[in-house]
């Protein structure tokens, strides 16, 4: 592995259903404005698929990287020297994390497509946030990577 390659990054990107869906937006665009001629239609349908396509893809692209000694997910960037235990969670696990057991001052990158998340506590004594929820496909290898880090960071020992 480089030296710069991080240990972990991860895009969250949409399912292909959600593509569909979008296409189908675009139609279901096209046909409101076939009474208007065929040049509207067709507006109808780039513009309408575009639309929902800009929208599928900028809630598709949440990361999350464990980099220079940093989780970084989504707009959040928590030092791993912040980061308490990392624990993996199933489905089930995890749908009852992000519903029942849900805390409201939890940090939640939520993607209700991905079954599996990592909740990690947050130890900064001044930050208010008592964990952070992060769904995610590969969550053994966000904990391995979590756990490097933190082996690696200079003040890992105090």
């Amino acid at each position: 592995m480089q030296p710069s390659t991080p240990p972990f990054d991860e895009r969250l990107t949409a399912p292909r259903s959600w593509w569909l869906i979008a296409f189908l937006v675009g139609i279901a665009c096209a046909l409101m404005l076939l009474p208007l001629g065929t040049l509207p239609l067709l507006a109808g349908l780039v513009g309408g698929t575009a639309l929902a396509a800009v929208a599928v893809s900028s809630y598709g692209s949440a990361r999350i990287r464990v980099v220079a000694g940093a989780l970084v997910a989504g707009d959040a960037r928590i030092p791993v020297t912040a980061l308490g235990e990392a624990e993996v969670l199933d489905a089930e696990e995890a749908r009852a994390w992000r519903s029942y057991k849900a805390d409201t001052r939890a940090f939640m990158l939520l993607r209700s497509y991905i079954p599996t998340a990592v909740r990690v506590e947050i130890t900064d004594p001044q930050d208010p946030t008592p964990y952070a929820y992060l769904s995610t496909r590969e969550p053994q290898a966000l904990v391995a990577a979590l756990t490097a880090g933190r082996a690696q960071s200079p003040s890992a020992g105090v």
